[in-house]
């Protein structure tokens, strides 16, 4: 009883932050698919020895390493962004815990995640196949690159801050595809930003709303 008043809360939370947004987001609501899909994901599983209730509050969470699992108001936002179908393939950078990835894996039919940190890569992935999210494959790698092996993707979702947009991640884009990501330097003002792609190719970029994620590491070390 305790985790669905906790899921209701969270999603009534959501729902009251997209109409607060709607002026910069262009979206008072998020779709019926998201909303359900950030329901059904059990979010107390993707957030480590934290107690249930404050699980589902609208708020980031550490999930150790320096990372954190964005508030579900963003990832709510940055889902409904991507415009997804059940036929769409979609490539995640930066894992985290699995978080993200669960809820896409439930509007879309495939879901590439790559996380740089080994241990949180090989957390999740062991994390999301227990919970029985066999439609997403994970690698642990730079996501700055990208993953050309499995390109292009219908759409691309970034969970950490870039100081600049991707050209590697824009080319692996399918022409009629979406990429959000956060753009900005650490601790300074930062944007996510919706890219899409036409059906020439010619990309186009547009500012969604001021943001504060953890930085996109850029390079290998």
């Amino acid at each position: 009883m305790a985790r669905k008043t906790n899921i209701k809360r969270m999603l009534t939370d959501i729902e009251n932050e997209a109409k607060f947004t709607a002026s910069y987001t262009g979206r008072e609501r998020f779709s019926e698919r998201v909303m359900q899909a950030m329901g059904d994901v059990v979010r107390e599983k993707f957030v480590g020895d934290i107690e249930e209730d404050f699980a589902y509050d609208n708020g980031p969470l550490p999930i150790g390493y320096g990372q954190t699992i964005s508030q579900p108001y963003i990832v709510a936002l940055m889902t409904d962004l991507l415009d997804l179908t059940p036929e769409s393939t979609v490539l995640e950078i930066g894992t985290g815990s699995g978080y993200q990835a669960a809820i896409l894996s439930r509007l879309a039919k495939k879901v590439y995640s790559i996380e740089r940190i080994p241990e949180l890569c090989e957390s999740a992935k062991a994390r999301l196949q227990a919970l029985g999210y066999n439609n997403v494959e994970t690698m642990c790698a730079n996501g700055y690159y990208g993953w050309e092996d499995k390109a292009p993707f219908d759409a691309i979702t970034v969970t950490a801050a870039a100081a600049h947009i991707p050209q590697a991640l824009v080319s692996q884009l399918k022409p009629g595809g979406r990429m959000v990501v956060p753009v900005g330097l650490p601790y300074m003002h930062q944007e996510l930003m919706l890219v899409t792609k036409d059906q020439q190719g010619h990309r186009s970029t547009d500012s969604i709303l001021g943001v504060a994620f953890v930085p996109l590491v850029t390079e290998d070390k």
